[in-house]
C-alpha cells in the first residue's frame, strides 16, 4: 500500500478497480483538524481528469505499470496499430485509450507505451510522448507583408491534420517544433 503522501506527480496507483496517474498534488493543512491530500489523477483507461481527496493518515493501492518501446504502424479504424520491433508482434490500442496523443503520432515511429502488468495480462494504458514533435506545414496562408513588425501568428494544417498557430514566416513545407502538451508551436526546424 502506498501512503497519501507519497503521491507524487507521476504516480500510478489503483482505485475502485481503475488505474490512475497523479497529474497534480496538493497536501492542504486545516487548523487543527487533519491534513487534507487532493490529487488531480488521469483515469488511464478512459483519460478522464479526476480530483480526488484523502485524509492524512489513508492509503491506497499502487499498480504495476511496465514500458516498452513499440513502433506505431498505422491506424485501424478504432485502434492504432503497433509493433515489437524485436519479435514483430503487432497489438492494437484503442483511440479511445490513447486519445489526445494519437494526434502527434507518426509511422514508423518508435514510442514507450504505458502496460498496467495483471497477474496473467498486460493492458494497454497510452503512450509516454516526448515533450515535442518535428512536423510538417502541409496548408499555411501566404504571410502579408509589413505585417512582421510585432509577433502574429496565422493558421497552418500540420501534416498530421492538427491545426496550429505559427509565425508569418512559415510557409508550406517548412518544418516545425510542436509541444506535444499543448499542440503549441515552438520553433521552426531546419
Amino acid at each position: 500500500m502506498i501512503p497519501v503522501t507519497g503521491l507524487k506527480k507521476g504516480t500510478t496507483f489503483q482505485m475502485d478497480s481503475q488505474p490512475y496517474k497523479v497529474i497534480d498534488y496538493s497536501h492542504v493543512k486545516m487548523g487543527r483538524g487533519n491534513a487534507i491530500i487532493r490529487v488531480a489523477a488521469r483515469n488511464l483507461r478512459n483519460g478522464a481528469v479526476e480530483e480526488k481527496t484523502f485524509t492524512s493518515g489513508a492509503s491506497i493501492e499502487p499498480i504495476t505499470t511496465i514500458k516498452r518501446k513499440l513502433q506505431y504502424l498505422y491506424r485501424d479504424g478504432s485502434n492504432a496499430v503497433f509493433m515489437d520491433p524485436t519479435t514483430y508482434e503487432q497489438l492494437e490500442v484503442g483511440n479511445n485509450i490513447l486519445g489526445h496523443d494519437l494526434k502527434f503520432l507518426n509511422e514508423g515511429q518508435v514510442i514507450e507505451v504505458l502496460f498496467w502488468s495483471q497477474a496473467d495480462r498486460e493492458l494497454p494504458l497510452g503512450v509516454e510522448l516526448p515533450p515535442n514533435v518535428i512536423l510538417a506545414v502541409s496548408e499555411a496562408a501566404p504571410g502579408v507583408k509589413g505585417n512582421s513588425a510585432t509577433n502574429i501568428y496565422k493558421d497552418v494544417k500540420l501534416e498530421n491534420g492538427l491545426d496550429a498557430r505559427a509565425p508569418l514566416f512559415i510557409k508550406v513545407g517548412d518544418k516545425i517544433k510542436v509541444d506535444t502538451r499543448s499542440g503549441e508551436y515552438i520553433e521552426r526546424v531546419k
